[in-house]
């Protein structure tokens, strides 16, 4: 029996955990901090718990279009935030899913070994004086957050988001350094709770990664709402003032707030692991070099998840977690491949994509063509007085091949499902038009923009 030992718990760990137990492998899981990782215990779980809360409040004081009252004394939509009972929630969800992920393990045979690992060899996992043997080593250790040594988080009023759930008060300006999609989540979420926000953006846009379109219609939200985005500028340093925080930024401005939230990216947990003494590569940054089905530069050792940095987020640590295993137990797999992964930014309204981008028809790396369809003329975003978003689809310009999409508007984590399914089987445009869609539905959206695709199709 092939002996598997995973360091980490987390997507990228357990679902591997899960793939080698199924294929009969005698399998063990080291893990630190609990089953799930960060991605389960304070990162992904929490974010996605908190911004429910916020996306709720958000609706609630937005229904008096819809023919409700919600007020308050002085007439004014009022919905409260109770802080303390909203992340007792948080936290008792995530260690919920934490528990379930554990007894799912043990379940199907799963040896689960708390505590740090070290690897002493290709085939040797130290755990503090116990020694596992392993055919096959997996690391997923995942990441933490970066710091800044001018801005050194203290867990009051310098936070990472792993501070967050501690919070007894919701904080009255918060100013988030860093508009990527970490920042954006966050900044949004806060506003919509009811905090005073200040976004600083070292770029021209916020979330420069994304669909530029999509950015700048989020963007407009989150003026429109009220949040202050200061763009083109870097913050220097963040202190603690008498009663909050003063962050000068690099143009030599300052900005004052009750708190101050650091999302400047993440650091792999791959020092003190032993991987470089075993002889694995680690690339820039420190992160893990691994192939397309997860083999590092050693033999019988794979690597998944936010440790190699492929692409941070929990789909990818999955799917690199099961392939090391198909890979390393001798299944038929196909290498991983990155221009069929879907993603989403949890704002609202939210923003997913999948696949090929605009800017890659726009440039001429792909001959393709698109189509972007504004939501407000969906019926259903009518009837739910959704006034933001749109359905971009992009197709090969002669066969009509699905290359890629850009959903914004509310449940787009949801909606990118269809296009994916189209990215991932090479569906067409016209395979999309002819297939049903319920009315009135914002999934409507997408066969109308496949429908415009399809009769604009060249001759």
């Amino acid at each position: 029996m092939t002996k598997v030992v995973i360091i980490g718990g987390g997507p990228g760990g357990y679902e591997a955990a899960l793939v080698a137990a199924q294929l009969d492998a005698d399998v063990t899981v080291v893990e630190r901090d609990g089953i799930g990782g960060a991605c389960v215990l304070t990162d992904c779980v929490p974010s996605k718990s908190l911004i429910a809360t916020s996306t709720r409040r958000t609706y609630a004081r937005a229904s008096d279009s819809l023919g409700l009252r919600i007020h308050d004394d002085q007439g004014e939509a009022s919905v409260g935030v109770d802080t303390d009972r909203m992340n007792s929630r948080i936290k008792r969800l995530a260690r919920a899913q934490s528990e379930d992920t554990r007894a799912r393990l043990l379940k199907e045979g799963v040896k689960v070994v708390s505590g740090e690992a070290r690897l002493v060899d290709p085939h040797i996992v130290a755990v503090g004086d116990q020694r596992l043997r392993a055919d096959v080593v997996l690391v997923a250790t995942g990441a933490h957050p970066r710091e800044l040594p001018t801005a050194k988080p203290d867990g009051e009023r310098i936070l990472t988001w792993r501070h967050l759930y501690d919070m007894e008060e919701l904080p009255e300006r918060l100013i988030v350094v860093g508009s990527g999609v970490t920042g954006a989540e966050f900044a949004n979420a806060y506003q919509s709770l009811g905090s005073e926000v200040t976004l600083v953006s070292s770029r021209e846009r916020v979330m420069p990664t994304q669909d530029a379109d999509a950015a700048e219609v989020l963007e407009q939200v989150f003026m429109r709402r009220g949040m202050t985005v200061l763009s083109k500028t870097r913050a220097e340093s963040v202190v603690r003032t008498e009663d909050g925080v003063r962050v000068t930024l690099s143009d030599g401005r300052t900005v004052d707030g009750s708190h101050c939230l650091m999302t400047v990216g993440m650091i792999p947990n791959t020092e003190g692991l032993g991987l470089e003494e075993a002889g694995v590569r680690l690339g820039g940054g420190g992160f893990i070099e691994v192939d397309r089905v997860s083999r590092t530069t050693v033999p019988g050792v794979y690597a998944a998840g936010d440790c190699t940095g492929v692409n941070m987020l929990a789909s990818v640590a999955a799917m690199q977690g099961r392939i090391a295993m198909w890979h390393a137990l001798g299944e038929a797999v196909s290498p991983l491949k990155l221009s069929t992964v879907a993603s989403t930014v949890f704002t609202h309204p939210e923003l997913a994509s999948v696949g090929a981008s605009e800017d890659d028809v726009r440039s001429g790396r792909i001959d393709g063509r698109s189509v972007t369809l504004p939501l407000n003329t969906n019926p259903r975003a009518k009837m739910d007085e959704v006034g933001e978003g749109f359905v971009k689809l992009i197709c090969r310009q002669h066969t009509g091949i699905v290359l890629g999409g850009v959903i914004v508007g509310p449940r787009a984590s949801e909606l990118i499902l269809g296009v994916s399914i189209a990215v991932q089987q090479r569906l067409t445009v016209d395979d999309i038009a002819h297939t049903f869609s319920v009315y009135p539905s914002l999934s409507g959206s997408v066969t109308e923009a496949a429908r415009s695709l399809m009769l604009a199709s060249p001759e």
